[in-house]
């Protein structure tokens, strides 16, 4: 109310009647409710998109890579996210587990999180990718960013109870903490010639297509989830 009082005397030192006085009040009034209403002001929704090459596009043009389709999506499907690109290439889930303070200041609302392709490939204990995926995901539960874990499957070439403790990191994380689980990052695209690129492993631009159709309902379920950051 001082405030107000102020602009009305201002008014009187100028000089106004009072029509045009209680017209600059009330244009004043509704210019202050806009700015503090609109949905501009509000929290800008973040998504940081924690992984290695699969989320760093690697092989294809920027324009073509899960960043920029996911983007592209977001936007037709009426959302105005901000996305975080944090992808390296060659990551392993130690790596990730180095740099996840460094992608905080960042400022995420929500997360993405893919990683543990390069440990399976490399024949990591699956008991260190789980102890790294849990660390960063306390990370980002200290943070009060929610998460969406995308799970991964090891190959079968140090067999077959490798590849089975491997695969079930994921489920036991995310039932252990209640993450949100997407049980397979390369669902529909793993394994098919015509949507991988010749090194039979990262996805060409028609199958991060695909990856990205059938993620986006779990990533817009995520963006719903309330941040406190």
């Amino acid at each position: 109310m001082k405030f107000l009082g102020l602009k009305r005397r201002m008014g009187d030192a100028l000089g106004y009647g009072a029509p045009r006085r209680v017209f600059n009040i009330a244009l004043f009034a509704a210019m202050m409710a806009a700015i503090f209403v609109n949905p501009a002001n509000a929290q800008q929704k973040r998504l940081l998109i924690f992984g290695d090459s699969l989320v760093a596009g690697y092989g294809l043009p920027r324009e073509a890579g899960f960043i920029a389709q996911l983007d592209q999506a977001l936007k037709e499907a009426g959302h105005e996210v901000v996305l975080i690109d944090g992808g390296v290439s060659g990551d392993t889930s130690a790596g990730g587990r180095a740099r996840i303070g460094w992608s905080l200041t960042e400022r995420p609302t929500h997360a993405l999180v893919e990683l543990g392709a390069n440990d399976a490939l490399r024949g990591v204990d699956p008991k260190e990718t789980k102890k790294n995926l849990q660390r960063i995901l306390d990370s980002l539960e200290r943070a009060h960013v929610p998460v969406l874990l995308a799970g991964m499957r090891a190959p079968r070439n140090f067999g077959d109870d490798y590849a089975d403790e491997f695969d079930d990191i994921y489920r036991d994380i995310s039932g252990g903490i209640s993450v949100a689980l997407y049980p397979f990052f390369l669902e529909g695209v793993a394994l098919q010639p015509e949507l991988n690129q010749p090194d039979g492993i990262h996805p060409n631009v028609k199958g991060v297509a695909i990856i990205v159709q059938r993620i986006l309902p779990d990533i817009l379920k995520l963006l719903r989830k309330k941040s406190l950051r």
